[in-house]
């Protein structure tokens, strides 16, 4: 016979404890579904109980969506307990911090990339057809995630991160040597990338086993190495390439990156035993859980319209009569913003919760696109607005979205959650940073279209990640910190 789950609050037992009475040990949760109750307003130690099919339920059972208590403390949900700080767990989020510099600092300038190659190196090719080096980058950066994830769950992040350390101190070396379209494409498209999820995965997951509490705010303030190495890296090329030219840039850029990501291996840690089912292999019945499925999707559109901007920005500055210098000066504006993104937001994520700081953010988004870079964005001053508030707003996500995965599933899954998310997530920036130049070449070069599209799939976001939430939450407690 099938079976359903019910919550039952132990509220019998809570009585019985104020009286002084003697009670049976507080049961344990045994599986079910895979979902922190947390911000869905539990308020009482609950355990997940099969029941039959005969639709009866006990009078003692209570929905989390017809609770209106505000929710319990996270040690009540989660059977693990955290450290929520103190000198060890901090290191780990240097050492993540590091790792997250060399990473996402390289993903957070991609459009520096782009620019570069396209007047040189691949000037006789158009920008869609360079666009799939680097959404080939990005698409292996989230796709091998799927193993990644898993591996990191089962055995920690030593080898990964010391794995990912040599791939992209090698990929870089290879791409200074670069000059034909198949170099770029194996060397950075190929080699970077699969450094990028080493690296990447674990440097995020970590942090989840030293704090719960505070994983937003932990989580925002190691995400910030990426547009730290954002406002770096252009700066320091720029001159680079002026000064000592594109092969010994790059090795100089190799170089910083080897010496940062040699120091997160002897930082990054996980703490917390695996799971006892803990499998490397992907497990695709994780989608079942109708709240992760329909962030996945939010998540997707996301990442689709958020790399558009981070590797455009630049090109559009030059389609727009400004200078050379200022196309990499807007990245490191953008990159700016990005640092005070996830920072800020991860401490009030702690607050009122991932979900809706995510909301907030893509709807800042939405008004970005459509209210100044589409009729502003051909001015100095409307540009450089449009790349502060898309750098503060896509950083915030960017560092928040895993903390919202995290809401989804208890600690010993989160690599495999994360993991699992990014690798749908690895098709949408794929397609879509060459779709993204393939309308910019149908418009004569024009960027309105690029520029509609990206504001388009933020609103499709921001619709699914309401109904992620509503899933868990219900309608009538919309407005709960979740």
């Amino acid at each position: 016979m099938d079976e359903k789950w019910a919550l039952s609050l132990d509220a019998d037992s809570a009585g019985r404890r104020q009286n002084g009475a003697k009670t049976a040990p507080r049961p344990t949760a045994i599986p079910g579904p895979d979902i922190d109750l947390t911000a869905a307003g539990i308020t009482a130690p609950i355990a997940i109980i099969p029941t039959s099919n005969s639709g009866h339920k006990s009078s003692t059972e209570k929905s989390p969506k017809d609770s209106t208590e505000p929710a319990a403390p996270l040690s009540e949900i989660d059977d693990n307990e955290y450290p929520e700080g103190g000198v060890r767990a901090w290191l780990v989020v240097f050492g993540c911090w590091l790792a997250l510099f060399a990473a996402l600092g390289l993903m957070n300038i991609l459009a520096t990339f782009q620019t570069y190659v396209s007047s040189n190196q691949l000037a006789s090719y158009d920008p869609g057809t360079i666009g799939w080096i680097f959404s080939l980058y990005t698409f292996i950066s989230f796709f091998l995630g799927i193993y990644v994830g898993p591996l990191f769950d089962k055995y920690g992040p030593r080898y990964l991160i010391m794995s990912g350390t040599a791939c992209l101190a090698v990929s870089l070396m290879l791409l200074s040597i670069s000059y034909e379209y198949w170099h770029f494409l194996l060397a950075f498209g190929i080699l970077s990338g699969l450094a990028s999820s080493l690296l990447f995965t674990p440097s995020i997951a970590a942090i989840g086993h030293f704090f719960r509490a505070r994983r937003g705010f932990a989580t925002g303030i190691s995400s910030t190495a990426g547009s730290v190495g954002g406002i770096i890296f252009p700066l320091m090329l720029q001159r680079l390439f002026t000064s000592v030219g594109w092969a010994w840039g790059i090795r100089i850029l190799a170089f910083l990156c080897f010496a940062v990501t040699i120091v997160a291996n002897f930082l990054i840690r996980s703490r917390l035993p695996p799971a006892p089912n803990a499998s490397v292999h992907p497990d695709v019945r994780i989608f079942k859980n109708k709240a992760f499925a329909l962030t996945t999707i939010a998540v997707f559109m996301l990442e689709f319209a958020l790399f558009i901007p981070l590797t455009y920005l630049s090109s559009y500055v030059l389609n727009k009569g400004f200078s050379h210098s200022f196309s990499f000066d807007i990245i490191t504006i953008l990159n700016t913003g990005s640092v005070f993104g996830r920072v800020l937001p991860g401490y009030w994520a702690d607050r009122i919760g991932p979900f809706n700081t995510n909301m907030i953010s893509v709807l800042v988004t939405i008004i970005a696109c459509f209210g100044v870079w589409l009729p502003l964005g051909h001015t100095k001053a409307g540009i450089i607005v449009f790349a502060l508030v898309f750098g503060f707003t896509s950083g915030c996500n960017i560092s928040m979205v895993p903390v919202a995965i995290g809401r989804l599933c208890r600690t010993q899954h989160y690599g495999r959650y994360y993991a699992t998310c990014y690798t749908i997530v690895s098709i949408a920036v794929l397609i879509g940073i060459p779709i993204a130049g393939k309308v910019v070449e149908s418009n004569k070069g024009e960027y309105w279209g690029l520029i509609v599209l990206t504001g388009t799939f933020y609103v499709g976001s921001m619709v699914t990640f309401l109904l992620a939430k509503v899933s868990i939450v219900g309608w009538r407690k919309l407005w709960v910190a979740f």
